[in-house]
């Protein structure tokens, strides 16, 4: 396909930081790819240059986003017409020109998505393909999703893919800001070691709060102005307490 314009769409939600949405590529050096890094949105492209090293000259990066991975839908719209590009991530708009010279995009290859073929470059091997769910994926017209569950596409390597999207089993906890919940310790052990996900509006709040054994001192993580904060106290140290912010 040699194409002036691109028109390309879709919704994903994912709680993985690392994934290939979409990618293709050409023989004339030309390519395009949407992937997750870092859980951001990058799109790769390159339309190509006249110059001996087009592949360097003609390289465009757009990064957008944050936070990605936090297991809700967003959409993705790109809209290319010639090197001019409008890259939507949920109703943001960004507008930028790839560099190089040319304007069509010129792909020889199948386009991939949630993945891209090992291709033996060093690229290939580095990207994670996408773990997640995607929906209302649409290519230049095409309704990719539908025509990949019908089974229309031609030719096709459809993986193992389930047209349905799997909820996390993670349980919810909710407090109103009087109710606790608290759990058994374990005094034989000489290592903390605590994770949790949290969400709230209210900027101040104590997260997490536990007493060492043997009276060695505590530890508290708590929200202070919007910023979490954790307090290690130690007793029988000359530096008895420890504060860090984020």
């Amino acid at each position: 396909m040699k194409t002036l314009k691109d028109v390309i769409s879709l919704k994903f939600k994912t709680s993985e930081s690392e994934g290939v949405i979409f990618h293709g590529e050409g023989q004339q050096g030309d390519y395009i790819t949407l992937e997750l890094k870092k859980a951001k949105l990058v799109l790769n492209l390159n339309l190509g240059s006249s110059n001996q090293l087009g592949s360097i000259y003609g390289h465009t990066s757009v990064m957008t986003g944050s936070l990605l991975d936090d297991h809700h839908w967003h959409s993705i719209l790109i809209e290319r017409h010639g090197r001019n590009i409008n890259l939507t991530l949920d109703r943001h708009m960004q507008h930028f020109r790839t560099n190089g010279e040319f304007d069509y995009l010129d792909l020889d290859y199948e386009i991939t998505f949630g993945g891209m073929p090992f291709s033996g470059k060093p690229s290939s091997n580095s990207r994670k393909n996408f773990k997640g769910c995607m929906e209302s994926i649409n290519y230049n017209g095409n309704n990719i999703t539908d025509l990949a569950k019908r089974k229309k596409l031609e030719p096709s390597n459809v993986g193992n893919l389930s047209f349905s999207c799997v909820e996390p089993h993670a349980v919810p906890v909710f407090f109103n800001a009087t109710s606790y919940l608290e759990v058994p310790g374990r005094p034989s052990q000489d290592l903390f070691s605590v994770s949790f996900l949290f969400r709230t509006w209210n900027p101040n709040g104590l997260l997490i709060f536990s007493n060492f054994a043997d009276d060695l001192g505590n530890v508290e993580i708590d929200i202070n102005e919007g910023k979490v904060s954790v307090h290690i106290n130690v007793t029988q140290v000359k530096k008895n307490r420890i504060d860090i912010s984020s």
